[in-house]
């Protein structure tokens, strides 16, 4: 691909787009106010990005029951790490990169609350303690110090229709999870369809006895 119209520096880039003014430069807060506190209480999503020590992005999500993101004060707070593929992407490139971004999501909002700060994990009791889900703690917390909040106004939520019902698209126009993964993998010849059914079955059973 040719670099000819590439955008390569922010000068050229203002020329472009200008630069934020009036609430959109003033919104940003170095810590949680109030109602980011009430946001975050009532998100049961969020998606945090993370990079490694080269640079290499990563965006996880991580959904619970509405308010399981403790906020220990305003300028901390504390996402449970839930049974998962353990991959580790996100807590591993926390291990070499502290810096973090998080955009909460409340199902129906079109606004998103965004914090950015620095990550660590721990394995403090107290934050174990209370983030206990049919008696299964997690064994990790990433907490993270808040070095700016701000909300995010509508504009992507309303040109995706997100939460339209009519925008809803039926699961069954793709592949299963399962049937996906097993094609991606496959070294030579496609899945089995008993293979396919077999990964399927297992794949909701983990779902039903593996949350938490």
């Amino acid at each position: 691909m040719s670099d000819r119209y590439r955008i390569a520096s922010a000068a050229a880039l203002r020329q472009l787009y200008g630069h934020a003014d009036g609430l959109a430069a003033r919104k940003s807060l170095p810590r949680l106010d109030r109602h980011a506190r009430d946001y975050i209480a009532r998100s049961p999503f969020l998606c945090i990005a993370t990079a490694g020590a080269g640079g290499r992005a990563d965006v996880s999500p991580r959904g619970d029951r509405p308010g399981f993101v403790q906020v220990l004060d305003d300028r901390s707070l504390a996402v449970p790490d839930r049974p998962g593929n353990n991959r580790l992407d996100t807590m591993e490139n926390i291990l070499a990169n502290p810096n973090i971004g998080l955009i909460f999501m409340i199902p129906g909002f079109e606004d998103t609350l965004r914090v950015n700060g620095k990550a660590t994990i721990t394995a403090d009791p107290a934050i174990l303690e209370r983030a206990t889900v049919d008696r299964k703690q997690p064994k990790v917390v990433i907490r993270v110090a808040v070095e700016e909040a701000f909300f995010h106004c509508a504009k992507a939520f309303r040109r995706a229709r997100l939460w339209q019902p009519d925008a809803i698209v039926d699961r069954s126009v793709m592949p299963t999870l399962a049937r996906i993964i097993l094609e991606q993998t496959a070294a030579e010849a496609p899945p089995r369809e008993e293979e396919v059914a077999a990964c399927d079955v297992a794949l909701e059973e983990d779902y039903r006895t593996q949350l938490y």
